[in-house]
């Protein structure tokens, strides 16, 4: 079975099996000093993956860069005839000074008390060595993401959602990319938060009028009930003494 073999890539146009034409070998003697201990394949033979990882990634790292298998067989790695080099299929690397920055995908305005979610995104090459996305922001709740987009290209999204108040208007929010070898890059929008009417200052003074008018009729019809009683009591008593001297007056006549 064929499942073992001598992988190297190197130099498109060079050969394999020299010192300094390598940037990754099995026999780890044949790799090209200046990228010794900087690539490890990441890829499985067994799995038709013969994925290259390069840290610390260098100006002069752009290749071209081919890959070569030699297999064996499994049983005593004796040597097979059956070599693969992938010449047509060499890879190229664009090297860039500056990392990528940071895309923001938000809603035009926040509303005061309610929540909201803003997605900040970022591409990188290095499914190991993912980003960190950091917010300037209290972040209790903050979801995390990475995917594939295409072959040699992932995305890490962090979501951030949080409730505004209304001293968060005009606020910078800020989310900044840290890529591995320390290099970071930033993206930052101003915060738009449109604030809840309130209408205390013209609800209160109306409903301590409209109480203050309600307690003084009440208490208006309470004294008018209570004099109206005292009035019936007094003629009452008039309509009584009245008729007493009707009596006296009467006998008098007698």
């Amino acid at each position: 079975t064929l499942t073992k073999g001598s992988l190297s890539w190197h130099y498109k146009g060079k050969t394999p099996d020299t010192k300094g034409n390598n940037i990754f070998h099995s026999d780890a003697t044949l790799i090209k000093d200046n990228f010794k201990g900087r690539t490890k394949m990441l890829g499985e033979l067994g799995q038709n993956n013969c994925t290259l990882e390069i840290t610390q990634i260098r100006n002069h790292d752009n290749g071209p860069f081919c890959f070569r298998v030699e297999l064996v067989k499994e049983e005593g790695n004796e040597p097979t005839k059956d070599m693969f080099s992938f010449d047509k299929d060499c890879v190229e690397l664009n090297m860039i000074t500056d990392p990528a920055e940071p895309t923001l995908t938000q809603p035009m305005a926040a509303t005061q008390g309610e929540p909201y979610t803003v997605i900040c995104s970022v591409m990188h090459t290095c499914p190991t060595h993912v980003p960190t996305l950091t917010w300037n922001w209290k972040t209790e709740r903050l979801i995390v993401y990475h995917r594939l987009i295409r072959s040699g290209n992932w995305e890490t999204q962090s979501i951030l959602t949080f409730i505004p108040e209304e001293k968060d208007d005009n606020r910078e929010l800020t989310c900044t990319a840290g890529f591995n070898g320390g290099q970071t890059s930033s993206s930052k929008f101003t915060l738009n938060v449109k604030c809840i009417e309130s209408y205390n200052h013209i609800i209160i003074p109306a409903v301590v009028g409209i109480g203050t008018a309600l307690l003084f009729g009440i208490f208006c019809i309470f004294m008018a009930k209570k004099y109206k009683n005292r009035i019936a009591e007094l003629q009452n008593q008039e309509g009584t003494m009245w008729n007493r001297l009707s009596r006296l007056s009467r006998r008098g006549r007698r």
